[in-house]
């Protein structure tokens, strides 16, 4: 069943009936209320007349509460409570430090790589917080979600977010000592027309690699010939470093492999022309809670001076 909510008029109702029962005078509870007594008069009558029944029993001496209305005094004196402590405890929550359920959306590869290692660490500095994350290597909607932030990787088409650069990324090429040791490091880019080499389709130009040489100004389309397609980047890595091929893939998601040696860079001066950034993304900067906060300038914190897939290869 849908939520019933009170419009304005009904809760200024609710207000006017519970003051003028507790004072026992219309009177008193206008200056309470700094509202004409007339006034209040109005809408506790029209409360009585949405409601159907009487709630007050008045005299030119006294008012004095029905059965009808003692009952509904008592809920409205609760529901009134509620919404106090509610407001007491979102006040205290912006002047305090984070605390509350952290509902976080994560790129799957990503997230097991580089974020979740250090989510521990992100808990024990904050320990009244509890997080919630959602790891998906498609598009969540933050809003819809009811996700207090994300991270996202490459483009950020959204406008109703804002988001937060946290780390560069770039596109690289690496193979297996092995495979290069049988096949040949190539020179250029033309080269890999003649190696095997390891498909993503989620490569929108899949089976063509588009490289430019930043310092040259050059740029080349290469049409490769794919040993192994795939639509999982993971298990291209575990390819890669059996030598099956040459891999094209984001820095970050070999950048373990890269500083053990299990792959080495190929053709490195050249690169891609949608190399990108990783950011953090809220729905709005207007009122952040602390917790979402602290996640945002915490995981900058952590992925700067260098993100830790660049720093592993130092």
């Amino acid at each position: 069943m849908a939520q019933q909510w009170l419009n304005g008029s009904q809760v200024e109702e609710a207000i006017a009936f519970a003051v003028v029962a507790e004072q026992g005078s219309f009177a008193k509870a206008a200056l309470i209320l700094e509202r004409d007594a007339s006034i209040l008069s109005r809408r506790v009558t029209a409360l009585e007349q949405r409601l159907g029944v009487r709630l007050l029993e008045r005299t030119t001496r006294r008012l004095a509460l029905t059965e009808a209305g003692t009952s509904f005094l008592a809920r409205v004196r609760a529901g009134l409570g509620a919404l106090s402590e509610a407001e007491a405890m979102a006040s205290s929550d912006a002047r305090g430090g984070p605390r509350g359920t952290l509902r976080l959306a994560l790129p799957a590869s990503f997230a097991r790589m580089w974020i979740a290692p250090i989510l521990p660490a992100f808990l024990a500095r904050y320990p009244d917080v509890r997080i919630e994350a959602s790891l998906a290597n498609t598009y969540v909607d933050l809003i819809a979600g009811g996700f207090d932030a994300a991270v996202r990787i490459g483009a950020l088409p959204d406008s109703r977010l804002v988001a937060r650069r946290i780390a560069g990324h770039r596109r690289v090429l690496c193979a297996s000592p092995a495979y290069l040791e049988r096949h040949g490091m190539p020179q250029e880019p033309a080269d890999l027309a003649h190696h095997a080499c390891l498909g993503f389709t989620g490569f929108a130009s899949h089976p063509h690699w588009h490289l430019v040489h930043p310092s040259e100004g050059r740029s080349v389309t290469v049409r490769t010939t794919s040993a192994l397609v795939c639509d999982d980047s993971e298990a291209l890595v575990q390819a890669a470093v059996r030598d099956a091929g040459i891999m094209m893939c984001t820095d970050w998601l070999v950048g373990r492999e890269l500083a053990r040696g299990e792959l080495l860079p190929v053709l490195d001066a050249w690169t891609t022309q949608d190399a990108g950034a990783v950011y953090a993304v809220v729905p709005s900067n207007q009122l952040l809670p602390a917790k979402t906060r602290a996640f945002v300038d915490w995981i900058a914190e952590s992925f700067a001076p260098l993100p830790p897939w660049r720093l592993s290869r130092q």
